[in-house]
């Protein structure tokens, strides 16, 4: 027996049940036992309370990590009826690697990153950094990104790492292809350069008053070369944006 089924079923499946919209929720493998879902208090209020789906309704569960499932709720659990065959994801790898801004600005930045198809978002601490999070800050960026995974229809939610100085997180990466967005200095355009991309990039965005000159030196020394994004000064949440979206639009044919 087949068990995937391919979007454009997906699609056909949505008009033939038009009680159901289909919706999408994140969980975790572990809920995935021997073809139930074992939904937790807030998926269950999630689906029966604000997205006020009834039982036999069907839904999207996807995993984060690549799988998806058409579900169907069943009481305080669901069924899985379908493995499901979605190809959104990007043909490359992107890691991001941007300095905090101020104030609750990387909420935007993880909510776009996730829908333009970055891998991994590198949270940075810079000598111009404003903003030292908490813990809690980094649970709500992640919850952030599984929500933006689940509305763009993405099979993974990119993994967001702990903050880092900059200079840690710029030793640490080896990928070779490898930029640093300086608006200042006479550097080619980010553009220019992404011809010969086909498996994983590293891309860094600076803060607020940009980058030092030592930070940027630092970074050429570790194999990053400054690249620019036009001839504007760009916001630090408006420079992740740009950047991710040329690499898109270079990669993705």
């Amino acid at each position: 027996m087949d068990l995937s089924v391919s979007i454009f079923d997906l699609i056909f499946l949505k008009f033939q049940n038009p009680m159901s919209q289909l919706q999408r929720i994140a969980i975790a493998p572990s809920q995935l036992q021997e073809g139930q879902i074992l939904l937790t208090k807030e998926q269950q209020h999630y689906l029966g309370r604000v997205l006020r789906l009834r039982e036999g309704d069907r839904f999207i569960a996807m995993d984060g990590k690549g799988k998806w499932w058409l579900s169907q709720l069943t009481g305080e659990q669901a069924r899985v009826l379908e493995a499901l065959l979605v190809e959104t994801e990007l043909p490359v790898s992107i890691t991001l690697m941007v300095a905090l801004p101020k104030g609750n600005g990387f909420d935007e930045v993880v909510r776009c990153s996730t829908e333009l198809g970055v891998t991994c978002i590198a949270p940075v601490l810079s000598d111009r950094t404003l903003l030292h999070p908490s813990p809690q800050k980094l649970e709500r960026w992640r919850r952030i990104a599984a929500e933006a995974a689940e509305q763009s229809e993405r099979s993974f939610v990119p993994t967001i790492l702990e903050p880092v100085t900059f200079n840690t997180a710029v030793t640490a990466n080896q990928t070779s292809h490898r930029y640093v967005c300086e608006a200042r200095g006479e550097y080619p355009h980010l553009n220019k350069v992404l011809n010969s991309i086909s498996d994983e990039i590293v891309i860094a965005t600076g803060p607020e008053g940009g980058w030092t000159t030592q930070e940027i030196e630092n970074a050429i020394a570790f194999g990053f070369q400054p690249v620019s994004l036009g001839r504007r000064i760009l916001r630090a949440v408006t420079a992740p944006v740009v950047a991710l979206s040329l690499i898109t639009a270079a990669c993705e044919v």
